[in-house]
């Protein structure tokens, strides 16, 4: 599959960035200490010198109070949004071909992330805690998913699946020897209050 060059996601991301702030009429300054994230970092972003980490992309949408998604869009969206494999953001690579793609979002009322993951043997991914509220499910397409959430230990089975409260670290896991291939749909309830970040550093 075909995924967006890394400067054409840059760009988008400076783009939107640049958008939600100016919209909002706010300061880098008050965009740095709504989301935690530095000044000379979000300077990067919106001049697109920087490749930033899921981690810190996800600060600044919660500061703005829009989903990843949005952030990260490579179009506008309308009635009907299709997402052509050439368009689907890829936010996270691991070893051995291990990926992380962002698939589509929406801001309606909650805000809802799709997401295709692959893991290869061996392979894990770390997540901070989200928004307050958050909550993701995930659907084993192939393989066995290990989920670490709280300090306690899952086992997810191809086939299965599992819903969880994301709003603290978690960590997904294939200690196999063979590809875990998983969906994901991260559930934000809405943002009340815009421009409180939530993501702990």
């Amino acid at each position: 599959m075909a995924v967006p060059d890394p400067d054409q996601v840059a760009s988008a991301i400076a783009h939107h960035t640049r958008r939600l702030r100016l919209e909002r009429q706010w300061s880098l300054d008050l965009l740095a200490t709504r989301s935690g994230v530095s000044k000379g970092m979000l300077v990067q972003i919106e001049q697109a010198r920087t490749n930033p980490s899921i981690g810190t992309l996800c600060r600044v949408a919660d500061a703005f109070g829009v989903t990843l998604a949005e952030l990260v869009a490579l179009a506008d969206g309308g009635a009907v949004r299709i997402v052509d494999p050439s368009e689907v953001v890829r936010l996270w690579a691991g070893v051995e071909g291990s990926t992380g793609d962002l698939l589509v979002g929406t801001d309606r009322s909650e805000h809802v992330e799709l997401w295709r993951w692959r893991l290869a043997a061996g392979d894990s991914h770390d997540s901070e805690g989200h928004v307050a509220g958050t909550r993701e499910l995930l659907a084993v397409l192939a393989g066995t998913l290990t989920l670490h959430v709280g300090g306690a230990e899952h086992q997810v089975t191809a086939g299965g699946a599992v819903v969880f409260d994301a709003d603290r670290p978690h960590r997904y896991v294939n200690a196999h020897k063979r590809a875990l291939d998983l969906v994901l749909v991260v559930v934000q309830p809405p943002v009340t209050e815009p421009g409180t970040a939530s993501h702990p550093d």
